[in-house]
């Protein structure tokens, strides 16, 4: 009889659970699986869990791994042998839904990290592929899938026996499903690395280290897609074995700017979004040749499926236009550089800024951000950092909100008050913290403010 704990009940585990109800672990039929779930616990407590007694512990990726994850995966061994890693950690053996779907998983995986633009960028790279499958294969049927899992998408798991060898695997991962992986994906893609996390997270270098695994374990027939002006990400990327396409792409294509003009959501973040997973599709058919792509009959199709990409649900989601005022919602917002680029993304206009929530240790930083915005007009302050983000501020440059409803209130009198005829001032809600203080999640956020918006008069 194999033990397996599972760490963790939420979607992930929920999904371990169900997986090894109906399938064997390594030579261990399911009948002879006996499954334990271990939920509403501290990570202080884990140790008192009595995991000793279990042959396999499946973390969820909030769980901290509980062994010194670096041991086997030092600069200096890129090709860590996980036998000798089995072994030494063998009772019990950790492990997650992540690794396990990277040892099993039949096709490609196009694998994307980095602080702010994961979804987006993968939301792109998915659009990209399924356009392609759909031009290259008349017969829908018999067309290679794509599937996007991880943070945005379901649960690797849910998915692992549909995929076949043709299909695509789009996976975004967070640093906590990074944190312990040691096996590297056909094409990495390394975006903009920040601060964040750091109520998590031991410190900051620890929080790069777990992203590095994108990177880290490549060999000289892999891709890594890198952003190239963030000092982090650049220095990771120069590390690595694999093949490396950096963007922002500096080239003067015409066709490029073309695709590129196509997109309909705002942003120069976005436009850099865009050429990540542009190169990340060359990386998967044109061994990394964007302008071959570009030059292919794909061309069309490319450019379809730019065009045709809405953009995500709270990433710099428009609302709504009312009295010469246009209203956005960015709850996904929960760091320093979502806020970031979403200030930038309208600094041609005059801005309210909707920000505050939970702090995840990158309070002045934030507040440093928002003050220094030459767009910025006002900003509402709401949630647990409120106070904290208006100490020392000139009073006339912020108003704090007794809840989210008076946050919308105030920024709608201040946007109305800076708006002209021919510029609309713009209400934009990008938080730049955590949504635990006030709200569920940042859906839950997200969902109250475009309510509370279009129910405006």
């Amino acid at each position: 009889m194999l033990k397996l704990a599972i760490l963790g009940y939420g979607a992930e585990g929920k999904s371990v659970e169900q997986y090894f109800k109906t399938h064997p672990y390594e030579t261990v039929a399911p009948s002879d699986i006996e499954i334990k779930v271990f939920d509403n616990f501290k990570d202080e407590e884990i140790d008192g869990l009595g995991l000793e007694n279990y042959d396999v512990v499946f973390r969820s990726p909030s769980v901290r791994p509980h062994y010194d994850f670096r041991k086997f995966s030092t600069d200096d061994d890129h090709n860590n042998n996980e036998d000798e890693y089995k072994q030494e950690f063998k009772k019990p053996y950790w492990t997650s839904a992540t690794k396990y779907f990277f040892e099993h998983c039949p096709a490609e995986i196009i694998a994307v990290t980095g602080t702010k633009g994961k979804g987006t960028t993968c939301s792109m790279i998915t659009a990209l592929l399924n356009s392609i499958n759909t031009y290259a294969y008349k017969d829908t049927a018999n067309a290679p899938k794509t599937y996007l899992v991880g943070n945005i998408g379901i649960p690797p798991l849910d998915v692992l026996d549909d995929i076949t060898e043709n299909d695509n695997v789009v996976f975004e991962m967070s640093s906590f499903q990074l944190w312990d992986l040691h096996q590297g994906s056909f094409v990495g893609v390394l975006l903009r690395i920040e601060p964040d996390h750091l109520n998590v997270h031991k410190d900051f270098e620890e929080y790069v280290y777990a992203k590095s695994a994108v990177s880290r374990y490549k060999t000289e027939c892999d891709f890594l897609v890198y952003f190239r002006d963030n000092e982090t990400t650049k220095s990771l990327a120069e590390k690595s074995d694999a093949r490396r396409l950096p963007y922002p792409i500096r080239t003067e294509s015409p066709k490029l700017k073309e695709l590129l003009d196509s997109l309909k959501i705002p942003g120069r973040h976005n436009r850099e979004n865009a050429e990540a997973a542009l190169l990340a599709v060359s990386a998967r058919f044109f061994s990394g040749d964007l302008n071959k792509m570009l030059d292919s009959e794909l061309y069309p199709t490319l450019k379809s499926g730019l065009e045709n990409f809405k953009g995500l649900p709270h990433r710099c989601q428009f609302l709504r236009e009312l009295n010469n005022v246009k209203y956005y919602d960015d709850n996904y917002s929960s760091a320093l550089p979502a806020l970031d680029v979403a200030l930038s993304a309208f600094e041609d206009y005059p801005t309210v800024l909707i920000a505050g929530g939970y702090s995840k240790g990158t309070d002045a930083e934030v507040k440093s951000r928002i003050f220094s915005a030459k767009n910025l007009k006002k900003a509402i302050l709401i949630g647990d950092t409120a106070k904290i983000l208006a100490e020392g501020e000139d009073e006339s440059k912020y108003e704090i909100a007794t809840d989210l409803k008076d946050a919308v209130a105030r920024a709608r009198s201040a946007a109305e008050q800076l708006a002209k005829k021919d510029q609309p001032a713009i209400v934009l809600m990008s938080p730049g913290f955590a949504s635990f203080d006030w709200f569920k999640n940042f859906t839950d956020r997200g969902e109250q403010f475009t309510k509370i918006v279009k129910e405006l008069k």
